[in-house]
Order: C-alpha cells, then sequence, then structure tokens
C-alpha cells in the first residue's frame, strides 16, 4: 500500500488536471487514487457521517469530470480538492437543515483529532511529548486548529489556507501565529515536532 502511495505522489498533478480536461480517464482516476484518502480525513474532520462524508468526495469528483471541459486549471490542484470538499459539505450541512443559510463551514466545529498510535514511535520520550502536544491541539480554537492542519498536516501555504478559509492572508498567518503561540505558552519542547505528528497522523 505504501509502495501504491509512493507511486501515486510521483504524478505531477497540473499534467494530470490538463490530461483529464481533455478527456483521459486514466488521469482522472489517477488523481482520484492519489487524493481519496487525504479528502475523507479532512471531510471527516467537519462531520461523523463517514458515508456522507464519502458521498461528498465522490461528488466533487464526479462534478469534474462531468464539467472537466469548462473548469480552470487552479494554482494547487490539491488546495482546490480540499476547498471543493469543504464547500460541498457547507452546502450538506444547509440542505439538511442543521444550520440555517450556511455557506461554510464556519460555524462547524473542526472534529479533527490529531491522534498518535504509540507504536508509530520508537522513542517514549518523543512519545509522551506528541501525546501531550495532541491534547494542546485539541483545545485550541476549531479554526486555529484547522489552519494548523492544513499547514502541517496537508502542507498548504498560507495563501493557499487563507483562501480555502476565504479570509486575508494576514488573518490566515494570524490563525497559524496565535496557534502557535498557545502551543509555545503551555510547552516548552521544540515545536519541529510538528512535523512528526503531521508525518504519523494519516
Amino acid at each position: 500500500m505504501k509502495t501504491q502511495i509512493l507511486t501515486l505522489k510521483t504524478y505531477d498533478d497540473r499534467k494530470l488536471w490538463s490530461k483529464l480536461k481533455a478527456g483521459d480517464e486514466k488521469s482522472f482516476s489517477l488523481l482520484f487514487e492519489k487524493y481519496y484518502g487525504d479528502l475523507i480525513h479532512y471531510g471527516n474532520s467537519f462531520s461523523p457521517f463517514a458515508e456522507k462524508v464519502q458521498d461528498c468526495v465522490q461528488d466533487v469528483f464526479a462534478d469534474i469530470w462531468l464539467y472537466r471541459e469548462s473548469l480552470q486549471e487552479p494554482n494547487v490542484v490539491k488546495a482546490y480538492l480540499l476547498s471543493s470538499v469543504r464547500k460541498r459539505i457547507a452546502r450538506l450541512y444547509e440542505r439538511d437543515h442543521i444550520f440555517k443559510k450556511i455557506t461554510t463551514t464556519d460555524s462547524i466545529e473542526f472534529l479533527f483529532d490529531f491522534s498518535v498510535e504509540h507504536e508509530l514511535i520508537d522513542d517514549e520520550a518523543t512519545a509522551e511529548n506528541v501525546l501531550y502536544l495532541n491534547k494542546l491541539l485539541n483545545e485550541l480554537p476549531s479554526r486555529q486548529k484547522e489552519a494548523l492542519f492544513l499547514r502541517y498536516n496537508q502542507g498548504l501555504s498560507v495563501e493557499q489556507i487563507a483562501e480555502m478559509l476565504d479570509v486575508n492572508y494576514q488573518s490566515a498567518n494570524n490563525l497559524l501565529h496565535r496557534g502557535l503561540l498557545k502551543l509555545r505558552q503551555e510547552w516548552k519542547g521544540s515545536l519541529s515536532i510538528l512535523v512528526l505528528l503531521s508525518s504519523v497522523v494519516n
């Protein structure tokens, strides 16, 4: 499975996007396989209903294929897909009347759990630090938590996070800064462990 994931990562997103726009089904399938897991993972952050999240992700890809000829090429395909799933879930909440007139997921609690399995970390001290950091992360406000997730787990830039959260660059930067500042205040370890956290969380 890991070999398959590594193989998928070698495909260039822009080339896959260009080919799927031209009707290449293989490129469409490769893009689906490459990001399906990440999109499900992200979608589950907003909804406890796994089947509905799966439907949202599949609907996003169905629309991409259906309207492929008229789609513009996104700056970053992964950010576009994450954003599309975010908007689709917001529409789902609106349709189900969970929230009235909701057009974003801002009012929805970010449910993602930055959990880490002990067996994934060899050093006991490192494991304890990661678990404590996990506790601190889960105590952050929802928007800060989501911004950190997008930055460290999904590898998005501040600009991309700002676009996804529909805020300006400074606001996105502030969310990240405040989240990290809170972590620094509560925990004196090296924040480089965030990189470790993001690498084992999936």
